[in-house]
C-alpha cells in the first residue's frame, strides 16, 4: 500500500510538471501567434523579387559526426521597393534545405511602414511556423501530462 502511495505521489509531481511546461510552451505559442497577427493587421504589401540565396551553416554542432541537420540551410535575400519609393533589401529569417525560393522568384512582402527593414516574406513558415511549432509541443506535453494526473481516477 505505501508503495503505491509513493508511486501516486511521484506521478503527481510528473504530471503537475508537464502540465506546467506544457502551459509555457503553449503561451509562448500564443503570443508568438498574436505577433504575428499583429503585424498582419499593420503590415503594408509590396512585391519583391529573391535576388540571392544566402546559404548558412549552422556551426553550433558540438559532434563531428555528418548528421542532416549539419547540411547548409539557403536563407532568400529579397528586394523590394517600400511605398516611399525606397529600394530595399533583406534576409528572411527562415531558412531551409532544399530552398523554398528560387533566385529570381517573385513574392509578396509584408513590412511595417514606419518600420520597412521589419520585413517578412507573406508565406506559411515566416509567419506560423514558430507559433504551430511552440503550441503543438505545448498542447502534445500538456496532455501526456492531462493522462497521467487522469489515469488515477479512470483507475478507481
Amino acid at each position: 500500500m505505501q508503495g503505491q502511495v509513493r508511486g501516486w505521489g511521484a506521478r503527481r509531481w510528473f504530471a503537475f510538471g508537464a502540465i506546467a511546461f506544457g502551459a509555457v510552451f503553449l503561451v509562448v505559442g500564443l503570443v508568438l501567434a498574436g505577433i504575428s497577427v499583429s503585424f498582419l493587421m499593420d503590415a503594408e504589401r509590396a512585391r519583391g523579387t529573391v535576388v540571392a540565396l544566402e546559404w548558412r551553416k549552422d556551426d553550433s554542432g558540438t559532434s563531428r559526426k555528418k548528421r542532416q541537420s549539419d547540411e547548409p540551410v539557403a536563407y532568400p535575400v529579397v528586394e523590394f521597393t517600400s511605398a516611399d519609393g525606397t529600394s530595399r533589401t533583406f534576409r528572411s529569417s527562415t531558412g531551409s534545405n532544399p530552398p523554398s525560393y528560387d533566385e529570381g522568384e517573385r513574392v509578396e512582402v509584408l513590412y511595417r511602414a514606419d518600420s520597412p527593414e521589419d520585413a517578412r516574406i507573406n508565406g506559411f513558415a515566416s509567419l506560423w511556423l514558430l507559433p504551430l511549432i511552440f503550441g503543438g509541443i505545448g498542447l502534445a506535453i500538456a496532455g501526456v501530462g492531462t493522462a497521467v494526473a487522469m489515469a488515477r481516477r479512470w483507475r478507481s
